[in-house]
């Protein structure tokens, strides 16, 4: 840890104890006090980076336990969200993609039918980080497999490492990845914290195919084809030689095994408004199918190899939702940010845009995964203020964090980077024009959309 980091994080202890120690303003309580220094004190150490995402949501439930500051059912209630185990479903599906292989052949096949051009390869590497979004519910998993194919790539079609076409093909893998995930409902962990928060607070649920519906056309299709068209114009390359084909064997038993439990994931998620099996039944039902005899492709002996970070992570952003709107806080909060936004009803245009701008830059504050935490529990006032539903007014957070302004907002993209060996220079070079673009012309295109569809109720 760095000496930065130390004194940010000291500074940040001694912020919240003496948030807890305050007397209540008027209409709070106590506890509202001592949830608010909680909730200083976990945001704050997830945004730094102090300790890792799960050491500090485990802090979280231990202080949030001694100190009283909530029930149990509050604390852990995203132990009993579906969601949680969407999550533990996703990270066994993401370990069974890379162990048997699939995921580097699905890669390698689309990639030599597109090798023949710069553009071609761009596009290739979007529609396969796109693609992978679907069957592999892991961002970070992701990030990982497809960085090291598109160095092999790149160095195959003359783009050394440093270079402006390396640069350019490991944005779009960087980038499209993460961007591609935000309309995919198991596809990424904000848009978990979010259908977790959303159960936890609300009794709303977040269905598998209503969020493509909302979210993926505008600010995933479209604005991925944007990404891809900004990095070929401002990373401008020539392939020297286009990739030899590579000699693949046969596709194993264990990976048409696999292929079949992914089609069979993808089909009962998308068609969960009909049967009405949550999509985190599915993923853990998936997940138990790749460890069965004979018909998984994972040992057992994968339970004990599969890093569960994440899950007590997003375990500890629901539950920070959860302690939020118990103690009081929430509707404090809410009705601070409602009283210096004036949000109105009926001024619908406006209040998309002030609250999509409140999500976007509470990201770059707290990242994108806990965003969600600190916003869902101001849905129930957002809603009372606009007139919208419960459900819409929580939606508005995947609009905010759908906008990265910062590479650190978004830890998978941090981690893409590192891989790749890209500078934050070099990101921030496609990033901030992206970002730019997608207040400028893609948040208003996504409220015409919401119009379009009725979402406001």
């Amino acid at each position: 840890m760095s000496r930065l980091t130390s004194a940010s994080t000291a500074l940040l202890g001694i912020a919240a104890a003496v948030i807890f120690f305050l007397p209540p303003p008027a209409g709070a309580t106590a506890t509202t006090m001592h949830a608010a220094a909680l909730m200083v004190l976990t945001v704050g150490l997830w945004a730094l980076g102090a300790m890792p995402e799960h050491v500090t949501s485990l802090l979280f439930f231990l202080l949030a336990m001694v100190f009283a500051i909530a029930s149990p059912q509050a604390v852990f209630s995203g132990f009993a969200s579906p969601t949680m185990w969407l999550v533990l479903g996703g990270l066994f599906i993401a370990d069974a993609v890379t162990a048997t292989g699939l995921g580097q052949r699905f890669i390698g096949l689309l990639f030599e039918r597109y090798s023949f051009n710069y553009g071609g390869l761009l596009l290739a590497i979007a529609l396969i980080a796109t693609a992978l979004a679907f069957f592999m519910p892991a961002t970070v998993a992701r990030m990982l497999l497809i960085i090291p194919i598109v160095a092999a790539l790149a160095a195959r079609v003359g783009f050394p490492p440093g270079s402006t076409g390396y640069h350019g093909l490991m944005l779009s893998a960087i980038i499209i990845t993460y961007q591609s995930g935000n309309g995919i409902l198991p596809a990424n962990a904000p848009n978990l914290v979010l259908a977790g928060a959303g159960e936890a607070l609300y009794g709303v649920h977040l269905i598998y195919g209503e969020y493509l519906w909302v979210i993926f056309p505008v600010l995933c299709l479209l604005k991925g084809i944007a990404a891809v068209g900004l990095i070929y114009w401002l990373f401008p390359a020539e392939v020297e030689s286009a990739a030899a084909p590579v000699v693949r064997a046969p596709m194993t038993a264990e990976e048409k095994r696999l292929a079949i439990i992914l089609v069979a994931s993808i089909i009962l998620w998308a068609t969960d408004f009909i049967h009405g099996v949550r999509a985190g039944w599915v993923a853990l039902a998936a997940a138990i199918a790749c460890m069965l005899p004979r018909i998984g492709v994972l040992p057992y002996s994968a339970f004990n190899e599969v890093r569960l970070g994440s899950f007590f992570y997003v375990g500890g952003t629901i539950g920070l939702g959860a302690i939020v709107q118990e103690s009081g806080l929430g509707v404090l909060l809410g009705n601070t940010v409602q009283a210096t936004l004036d949000l109105r009803p009926g001024a619908d245009f406006a209040n998309f845009v002030t609250l999509s701008l409140l999500g976007m830059f509470t990201g770059v504050v707290v990242t994108n995964p806990a965003q969600p935490a600190v916003l869902a529990p101001l849905a129930g006032q957002f809603a009372d203020a606009t007139g919208w539903s419960i459900k819409s007014a929580l939606m508005i957070s995947a609009i905010g964090f759908n906008t990265m302004i910062l590479p650190y907002q978004v830890p998978p993209v941090v981690v893409g980077m590192q891989a790749a060996g890209i500078s934050l220079a070099t990101t921030l070079k496609a990033t901030l024009p992206l970002a730019a673009v997608g207040i400028l012309f893609f948040l208003p295109l996504e409220y015409l959309w919401w119009r379009w569809i009725g979402y406001f109720g």
